[in-house]
């Protein structure tokens, strides 16, 4: 079976796009990637996004409008994801732009992406499953973090002794904790990209600091970092979510504006990779992980992966998952195709030690195309992944 899956996270900056043919072989389900892509998003894109996204007001008009118009941009995305795939493609997994997680005294009461999926159906022809989170929503769940029904099947914890940890590196850091004979834990550990693409907005006027390099070039200031690390979602327990709606823009400047000092630019850019760094290193330190395997846009921020692997040096060891065939940027866009690839056989694709949820939620509504959706087609729950050469 070949199916597209489509990401757009919390950076707001792109489409990730991957291809991949599953086929069963016994109870391990075989991912064959066909090839990945990324779309970014123009500054006049961003900006829409970021017009819409809390604490800022915005109207019924605005939303409908851009739903429509990421409705138009998932629909190229997911053509372009056909021609990975040489055609032939069974689904599209396409979940949507974010823009609202209402979470409200530690419980996710609902969720809302933006992505007209009508669109994509009518543009590609097959059936595209949306709106993966709301499900898991209803079950008492946060609705997120989804990808570690793919971290459990990739890395198998009953092929290790100790426990490992898959990380990932968007606008939110999550963590997936995997330990033999234990349930599967993940969570949104707090801000990797979110606030250091905010900072990079505010005080240099570009998307994001390439590379790190700005951050390499400044100086942890002590005093923002206490500030920033007494924010209460990080000692929360879990099942916990978060996203742009508490890591913002104004977040950040009423931290800095307490502070009474200017901290320069390239000081607050180091402040906030020293935070990410320290926050999800203490996640991994508090579950004992010996490998921390790791993915997404962050990835690409050479200052924040050496602070990582510094961080971990004689407690866990610092990989990534191209290592086990899965591109780190695409990773997230593969699991989406994953999780249609269960949905399609009425598999569950959240796990409620991960969400909290009362129940296993199989994920996502069907938008019909071209040949209708045929159901659901019973197999067994695959008991592992791997990715063929």
């Amino acid at each position: 079976m070949k199916i597209v899956g489509l990401m757009s996270g919390t950076s707001c900056d792109g489409v990730d796009v991957a291809a991949a043919e599953f086929t069963l072989d016994g109870d391990t389900l075989v991912l064959r990637p066909l090839g990945h892509l990324g779309l970014g998003h123009g500054d006049e894109l961003r900006a829409e996004i970021a017009a819409l996204l809390p604490p800022r007001a915005t109207t019924v008009e605005a939303v409908c409008r851009l739903d429509n118009r990421l409705g138009e941009v998932f629909a190229e995305a997911a053509a372009r994801g056909v021609e990975l795939a040489g055609g032939g493609v069974d689904a599209v997994v396409s979940p949507g732009q974010t823009v609202f997680h209402w979470v409200a005294d530690g419980h996710a009461r609902g969720t809302l992406q933006l992505g007209a999926v009508a669109r994509v159906a009518a543009r590609v022809g097959v059936p595209v499953l949306s709106d993966l989170r709301s499900a898991d929503v209803a079950a008492g769940g946060q609705g997120a973090p989804l990808v570690p029904a793919f971290d459990a099947l990739l890395l198998d914890p009953a092929h290790g002794a100790a426990p490992r940890a898959a990380l990932n590196l968007g606008g939110i850091a999550n963590l997936t904790v995997l330990a033999p004979g234990a349930p599967v834990l993940g969570y949104d550990v707090g801000p990797a990209n979110a606030l250091l693409d905010a900072a990079a907005h505010r005080l240099l006027g570009r998307p994001f600091d390439l590379d790190g390099a700005r951050a390499a070039a400044g100086r942890v200031h002590p005093g923002l970092l206490a500030a920033l690390l007494t924010e209460p979602y990080y000692a929360a327990p879990p099942p916990k979510s978060t996203g742009k709606e508490l890591f913002h823009a104004g977040y950040l400047d009423a931290r800095l504006a307490a502070l009474g000092e200017p901290v320069a630019a390239d000081d607050v850019l180091a402040t906030l990779t020293e935070l990410t760094a320290r926050v999800v290193a203490a996640e991994c330190d508090r579950h004992g992980v010996a490998e921390v395997v790791a993915a997404g846009g962050g990835v690409r921020n050479r200052t924040l992966t050496a602070r990582l692997a510094a961080l971990g040096a004689g407690s866990w060891r610092l990989r990534t998952t191209d290592e086990l065939g899965i591109p780190a940027q695409a990773k997230e866009a593969y699991a989406f195709a994953l999780l249609g690839w269960l949905s399609w056989h009425g598999l569950p694709g959240a796990l409620p030690s991960v969400t909290g949820a009362a129940r296993a939620a199989v994920l996502g509504s069907w938008t019909p195309a071209g040949p209708a959706y045929r159901g659901v087609s019973a197999v067994a729950a695959p008991r592992r992944l791997r990715v063929a050469a």
